[in-house]
């Protein structure tokens, strides 16, 4: 498809799906409008058992396979920008910067499109739901369409980076994230008598101190690790020792050694504490991505085709936040890379925002970071 002015049509995209977010494995009318603007260009689309998202294909058919991968999902925030294309459903807002990610990897579609014929193999194009939920990416490998890539490429926009600007690094870039629940079960009593029962109180306020002892004390300090305890409930009146005492919270890591170290440490004191007290810890673990894993050989690669866009390659910050992008790298190499957006509030902040300006060049990076991959490979 002929596009007098790419950067127009990519930007009117971008704002149409900014307008119109949708929150994980909700995306209908987000993978609808994907699969009218893939079919514009005459893109043809996987037949896949997937609710919401898309994987199409660009190229040969034929190996080699790479892969380029933005999620779709929008969070529930109510957008408190000043945008005159902001968010149309209030609650949901695209906070994290997706709207961007699938324009920028739908405008790269459309540049790997028009030069098809010079393609040495195949692009698979994906558009992946349910991210922020996570575990959108499992959706996408459960239905073996990316058994074959042998090279991944994701990204996430970087509001501390101007336009112009990639961040790439080697190793991990974001974390890997574990969720926990954990009851401490004591003995209900009247508070003037808490020799007639176990205080769950007391057992759960002495594992949150001394569930910091695990990252000051059990990792190493060279490496960034966290545990934190973010929701605590326990009792119903003032003169009452509960039985029971909740609380959750997560864990993040940088490395799969120090992942099983974390849960290992965790696991051991509250069951210890609460049977030092004379009650019992019942524990809940909830495993979600891993760290990501940036490969060197396609950090560089990465690093080089930036370079060669005349773009500037800075290292990526590390992140303890979690990016399910992690899954793909499980079982194929690749690179996450960190893009410039133009300086804003944080991400998952109601007045985030995205500079425009930066698809196009970011489109044209991601093709020709595809392009490059299946190079190398063959």
């Amino acid at each position: 498809m002929a596009i007098d002015n790419k950067e127009q049509f990519l930007t009117s995209e971008f704002e149409w799906f900014h307008q119109h977010p949708e929150l994980s494995f909700e995306e209908v009318e987000t993978t609808k409008r994907i699969r009218e603007d893939l079919a514009k260009a005459e893109i043809p689309v996987l037949d896949l058992p997937l609710k919401t998202g898309v994987v199409a294909q660009i190229g040969t058919g034929k190996a080699p396979f790479v892969a380029l991968r933005g999620d779709i999902d929008a969070l529930p925030i109510t957008e408190a920008t000043d945008l005159p294309y902001s968010s149309l459903t209030p609650g949901k807002m695209h906070a994290c910067g997706h709207d961007f990610h699938l324009t920028s990897v739908l405008g790269a579609a459309y540049a790997l499109k028009e030069r098809e014929a010079e393609l040495v193999g195949t692009v698979y194009i994906v558009f992946q739901p349910g991210e922020e939920a996570p575990g959108g990416a499992k959706t996408v490998l459960e239905t073996g369409s990316l058994r074959d890539v042998k090279a991944m490429f994701g990204l996430h926009s970087l509001p501390v980076f101007p336009v112009g600007t990639v961040g790439v690094r080697t190793g991990a870039v974001t974390a890997s994230v574990d969720k926990f629940q954990v009851k401490f079960h004591g003995k209900e009593t009247h508070a003037a008598h808490p020799d007639r029962g176990v205080d769950s109180v007391l057992m759960a306020s002495s594992f949150v101190t001394a569930a910091q002892s695990i990252v000051a004390r059990n990792v190493d300090p060279a490496r960034a690790s966290l545990v934190s305890i973010t929701h605590i409930e326990g009792g119903s009146t003032w003169n009452i020792t509960p039985g029971t005492t909740w609380i959750e919270g997560t864990t993040r890591s940088l490395t799969s050694d120090d992942r099983k170290l974390i849960k290992e440490r965790f696991y051991r004191l509250a069951e210890g504490i609460a049977a030092s007290f004379g009650g019992q810890a019942e524990i809940d673990w909830y495993a979600g991505p891993p760290a990501t894993n940036n490969t060197p050989e396609w950090a560089e690669l990465a690093k080089s085709v930036a370079q060669d866009a005349g773009l500037t390659v800075k290292p990526a910050p590390v992140s303890l936040a979690g990016e399910d992008f992690a899954y793909f790298q499980e079982s194929i190499p690749g690179c996450f890379v960190l893009v410039g957006t133009g300086i804003s509030p944080t991400n998952h902040n109601p007045k985030f925002r995205v500079d425009p300006s930066a698809i196009l060049p970011t489109a044209a990076y991601l093709a020709d970071l595809a392009d490059a991959a299946l190079k190398k490979l063959q």
